[in-house]
């Protein structure tokens, strides 16, 4: 069981890890603009506003989700051959678009019958989430090493493998008996989106992917511009990633220790530390190692919290619509957003400009946070 349900997490995000860090390298190297470079990558998180729902709410009146996944799967991985075909401009937009549809499907149905499957024995959730984080560093630091030995326009061969493994393991995932969630009281939702302290969350994480955009698009482009190499690039991508599990396996004595509102303020303070640093600082190795453990707090720490506060604020009969607002207005339209004025910024300044509008993104979230927030409920 532990194996059949850590594999799909591995390889999905090891896909994640070989698009991330250098898709839009590829990109520049097709010879797109900074502005379609940006409205490209935006994409893998503008599917995000639609995807978690729909596929979340076809899972709970289905009950059908492992049928899903393997649906996302495979389709998503047969849309992407379309890069092959070597489209235009808007060729690559609409595979891409298609592709990051079904991509984006898969991981929230996944949780559920992760969970689900686990039972009474959920506190082993963490060990086999873990392995996402495994294959994300794998795939980071082996396709970099490779991409110091062939040319950029490879890449898509390279994440074939990785296809292949998201296929496979798909239909490895433990099968579960349809079972139709029962409708939750009409206009609940409405009373609990509504809430002034919900509205603040919100803010605060639609904020707090805007000031990402720059990071997840041009932040390989921006290493590059100063002469790091592409096996350099991944390891600090990897870097990154390491400081957000070390986090984890930590967190909850912070948690035990300190307020939820005082963790999040310094969370917010350290990521707008962090876009500075990468903005001003990245010939100097390390500073620039410093901004890349802080990705422990820009993401690790808020993302902890954020997944209390759905807990908490959403209970039993929101909690799928919860994830999926989460997903769809943050990471989603946030994410989105914060790709395409970080495009804007690069096209008329430079790499370096996209991370202080990245900072003065979180200098808002935080004055909005100081503002607003309040704790989340006890759980109901």
């Amino acid at each position: 069981m532990y194996w059949r349900l850590s594999n799909l997490y591995f390889w999905f995000f090891a896909l994640l890890g070989g698009l991330l860090p250098y898709w839009s390298l590829y990109l520049e190297g097709q010879g797109y603009s900074y502005l379609q470079i940006a409205t490209l990558m935006a994409t893998i998180q503008l599917t995000k506003i639609v995807a978690p729902s729909v596929w979340g709410y076809l899972g709970d009146r289905t009950g059908q989700r492992v049928r899903l996944v393997r649906l996302g799967a495979v389709s998503g991985s047969v849309f992407f051959a379309g890069v092959f075909l070597d489209p235009e401009f808007l060729g690559l937009l609409l595979v891409m678009l298609v592709f990051t549809f079904f991509w984006n499907a898969i991981l929230p149905l996944y949780e559920v019958i992760t969970l689900r499957a686990l039972g009474e024995r959920r506190d082993k959730y963490g060990r086999i989430r873990l392995w996402g984080s495994v294959g994300f560093i794998g795939a980071v630091a082996l396709v970099g090493a490779l991409l110091e030995q062939v040319r950029i326009q490879y890449l898509p061969w390279l994440l074939l493998p990785v296809f292949a493994g998201i296929a496979v393991s798909s239909f490895l995932v433990p099968s579960e008996k349809g079972e139709r969630q029962a409708p939750a009281p009409r206009g609940s939702l409405k009373s609990v989106v509504l809430q002034p302290a919900v509205i603040t969350f919100f803010a605060m994480n639609f904020l707090l992917q805007v000031s990402h955009g720059a990071y997840y698009t041009f932040f390989s482009i921006h290493l590059e511009q100063h002469g790091y190499g592409k096996l350099a690039i991944g390891l600090l991508w990897s870097l990154g990633v390491i400081a957000e599990i070390g986090l984890f396996l930590v967190m909850h004595r912070f948690f035990r220790r300190f307020s939820v509102r005082a963790i999040v303020l310094c969370a917010l303070v350290l990521t707008m530390m962090r876009w500075v640093m990468i903005a001003e600082f990245t010939t100097v190795l390390s500073i620039l190692i410093v901004a890349q453990l802080l990705h422990a707090a820009s993401y690790g720490a808020l993302h902890a919290v954020s997944v209390q506060y759905i807990h908490g604020f959403f209970g039993r009969h929101h909690h799928g619509q919860g994830q999926a607002l989460y997903s769809g207005l943050t990471f989603g339209a946030g994410g989105a957003l914060g790709a395409w004025m970080s495009g804007f910024l690069v096209d008329g300044f430079s790499t370096s400009a996209a991370f202080w509008g990245g900072a003065v993104a979180m200098a808002i979230a935080i004055a909005v946070t100081w503002r607003g927030l309040q704790p989340p409920p006890v759980h109901r």
